[in-house]
């Protein structure tokens, strides 16, 4: 059986539990990271000679699973990791964290059952590299970056540079035209590597799209990062990739034949935001590289260092990526004469501004630039985008959602111009602005100010203006609106129908129906094309492959879709793949369509999962389900009864009172003891009577709630025999359709809703505060002020 994703990604992280509480997530990455990367070279090169990476007697993870238990585990595991260092020159990148700290670890039988437990979560099923290579890879790939989230988020501000959200990698992949990768020969490079997340991304980029497997370059100054950056590479099968540990502005390592720079077709970078000490270690005014012609950077800002590197280090038709801080957008003095000489240049080809609070070094907004030596010399503008508005809230971060990324993408891979929210600013405009790039200069994103109208107070009337404002609703439904407004008199409309009908008269509307039948037109469409093939999942499939099918389809045809945002169809895919669709499909790819799993010397027992038992219910028990329904009705009734009876007399004064338990309950017991009790007492009818109607509706309310729970085993019983029964047609007709499809379908339908709410809500909210002109209200104040008035006199007062 098929382990779910979402359960082996939070197995991995409980194997941190292991390591709390003697480090920090900014080292217990480190042992958590080693013994994947033993487990994962260990599944994929044991025993093949031919294989880049040899996995030694004595130094694969099986050498580690032997050790549970051993009281010497931590300095056997040491032993069994260096072994596996020395035999492909990995000292000093796999063995830099010791299994055997006692400080960090424990000491005895502490790090004896923290190890063992440790190694136990590895040695998971669900990790096993040995099956289908491309789902091993899958399962590697999105395994590391769940852990590098989080150890990111667990490091705090000062130590979570190590990675560059996979969000914001991607874009920068795509924006630089990775997938236009034409020779396995080229390159990438980034400068400044930290863990190497952001090289792999750009590398899967290029390989996903053209399947060349292009070079990687990087460099990183900090060690343990640095080794970081080499395991990854081998994790994610890129063993040849060159890391280089050392300062890239003072030593630079990637040199040609001639001793200058080394010229790379792609570079992306997330260079630490303006660092003090970039100069450390050589003289920028005698660089011997020449990549300060352009200008010194500030002594106590680097940013624009790290741009001139990776600007310098550009073949001629070389094309880049690096993350900024805004700053460098708009600061003067010596960056403001680098920005104009770059800009004059044509180097730039546009910026994307990002949310704030997206990174894990700082919370700082930040940009992303994008340079093009290719097309500099006849560029006449620059491509801005201020994206700082698409994010979703992810704990203490903001993270980039599918459809933000996308949207991103498409707009500046297509240099499309979208209201306030992307345009090609001309150079001249530029030049203007005297070369200051500050994104709101060119682009506004504020919200229109919704003004009151003076003369609609004064006189009544919902202002034209407002009402054309909703011209979008009315180039679909342009019948609508002479439906819902009259004209009152020049500039001014009426309402044709009373507040309480304005949503009901839009739903009604021949037009709006219309409008409801396209986008559920384009939904069947899409349904039609993509049924056959989610009902034709085999083992061996490739998830991701099948999700971008569905998703850009669904993409592309939704932009037909008047009055909504295709992007946001787009993301209700793609949130319901990550929490249900994305185990169900790894699991058929994995195990095949089984309505039941294999448990131990039984049949089976029901695949709960993948087919919840209520859509069991309602495709072949809707009658049975209904009248337990209806007995749980039965019995709720009664217990309002109780409820209401225990309010009316059950108060310390009420007949029920001496009826209820020490905790204040009316049951069964307690009532029957105070019956016998009194049963001799003449005068105690009233309570009596209380007493026998309570307990008569306890037990009526315990009867029908034996009724139900009878009902409710015996459709459970004919749930689990139903599951033994299913063909394979009808699994996937409970999978694909009620599951799947329908939950869709929902989603699309919310959207429907979200248009309509929009334009009937606005509509009563002009409706609501034009509908008492002043003159209205103030004779309507005077009339109650001279109500009270009046009521003063009498009382004596005068006014």
């Amino acid at each position: 059986m098929a382990i779910k994703k979402s359960e082996l990604y939070s197995s991995l992280w409980k194997s941190c539990d292991e390591l709390r509480g003697g480090m920090d997530a900014s080292q217990y990455k480190d042992y958590v990271l080693v013994l994947l990367f033993v487990k994962y070279v260990s599944d994929k090169y044991a025993g093949d000679p031919n294989s880049l990476i040899e996995v030694p007697e004595g130094g694969s993870f099986a050498d580690m699973v032997a050790l549970k238990g051993d009281k010497e585990i931590g300095d056997k595991i040491n032993q069994i990791i260096a072994r596996l260092a020395e035999a492909n020159n990995l000292t000093g990148v796999i063995d830099v964290a010791d299994f055997n700290d006692q400080e960090k670890l424990g000491k005895g039988k502490e790090m004896v059952d923290r190890l063992s437990n440790l190694v136990s979560i590895f040695n998971s099923p669900g990790l096993d590299f040995r099956s289908n290579r491309a789902q091993g890879d899958d399962i590697l790939g999105d395994a590391y970056e769940y852990l590098m989230r989080h150890f990111a988020t667990e490091s705090g501000k000062s130590k979570g540079q190590f990675y560059t959200p996979a969000e914001v990698s991607r874009i920068m992949a795509q924006v630089i035209g990775l997938a236009g990768a034409t020779d396995s020969k080229q390159s990438i490079y980034d400068p400044t590597c930290g863990s190497g997340s952001l090289l792999l991304k750009a590398h899967d980029e290029a390989k996903s799209v053209t399947g060349l497997d292009l070079a990687i370059y990087g460099q990183e100054m900090d060690n343990a990062t640095s080794a970081l950056a080499k395991m990854n590479m081998i994790l994610h099968d890129c063993p040849t990739a060159e890391i280089w540990k050392d300062n890239t502005l003072s030593a630079p390592h990637f040199k040609d034949p001639m001793g200058k720079l080394k010229l790379f077709d792609f570079i992306v970078a997330n260079p630490p935001f303006s660092t003090k000490a970039w100069s450390n270690g050589f003289n920028p005014a005698e660089d011997e590289y020449n990549r300060f012609s352009y200008g010194v950077p500030p002594e106590k800002n680097g940013d624009y260092a790290f741009l001139l590197h990776m600007l310098t280090s550009l073949k001629s038709t070389g094309k880049a990526a690096v993350i900024l801080p805004h700053g460098v957008l708009f600061r003067g003095g010596a960056e403001a004469a680098i920005r104009k000489r770059i800009l004059q240049q044509g180097y730039i080809k546009g910026i994307i501004g990002l949310p704030a609070n997206l990174f894990y070094g700082t919370g700082i907004p930040a940009c992303i630039i994008v340079l093009d030596k290719e097309g500099s010399a006849g560029r006449k503008g620059l491509f801005l985008i201020d994206a700082s508005k698409g994010f979703i809230k992810d704990g203490n971060k903001n993270r980039l959602r599918e459809q933000d990324i996308h949207k991103i993408v498409d707009t500046f891979t297509q240099q499309t111009e979208v209201e306030k929210f992307a345009r090609l600013v001309p150079m001249a405009e530029i030049e203007a602005n005297d070369f200051n790039l500050n994104i709101p200069r060119y682009i506004d994103t504020s919200e229109e100010e919704d003004l009151q109208d003076i003369e609609a107070h004064l006189h009544g009337g919902i202002p034209e203006r407002d009402i054309d404002a909703l011209h979008a609703y009315w180039e679909v439904m342009p019948n609508l609106r002479s439906a819902l407004f009259e004209p009152l008199r020049p500039g001014y409309l009426s309402l044709k129908v009373a507040i309480s009908e304005i949503k009901p008269t839009i739903f009604g509307h021949p037009e709006f129906d219309a409008f409801r039948q396209t986008v559920a037109g384009l939904f069947e469409a899409w349904r039609a094309e993509h049924r056959p093939k989610l009902t034709g999942i085999a083992i061996g499939d490739q998830p991701k492959a099948l999700l971008k099918g569905l998703a850009e389809d669904l993409l592309h045809r939704f932009e037909a879709a008047p009055l909504l945002d295709a992007y946001d169809v787009y993301q209700h895919l793609q949130d319901y793949w990550y929490a249900t669709m994305q185990d169900d499909v790894y699991q058929l790819v994995i195990d095949g369509w089984r309505p039941l799993i294999a448990s131990g010397q039984s049949q089976g027992e029901p695949n709960t999962d993948l087919l919840p038992p209520e859509l069991v219910v309602r495709r072949y028990y809707a009658a049975e389900a209904a009248a337990i329904t209806e007995l749980e009705a039965k019995r709720d009734a009664i217990s309002r009864e109780l409820e209401e009876l225990d309010e009316e007399q059950g108060g310390d004064d009420g007949p029920l009172a001496e009826g209820k338990t020490d905790k204040g309950k009316l049951t069964a017991a307690s009532l029957k003891a105070r019956l016998k009790a009194i049963k001799h007492d003449l005068e105690a009818d009233e309570e009596r009577q209380a007493l026998e109607q309570c307990l008569a509706l306890i037990e009526r309310e315990a009867e029908a709630g034996k009724k139900v729970k009878a009902a409710q085993k015996a459709l459970d019983a004919k749930v689990q025999a139903r599951y033994a029964q299913l063909s394979e047609a009808e699994l996937k007709t409970l999978v694909v359709d009620d599951k799947w499809l329908a939950t869709l379908q929902a989603d699309v339908q919310t959207e429907l809703d979200r248009v309509s709410q929009a334009l009937s809500g606005r509509i009563r909210q002009l409706a609501e505060r034009y509908a008492t002109p002043l003159p209205a209200l103030n004779a309507e104040v005077d009339a109650l002020a001279a109500k009270v008035n009046a009521h003063l006199a009498k009382m004596g007062f005068a006014v």
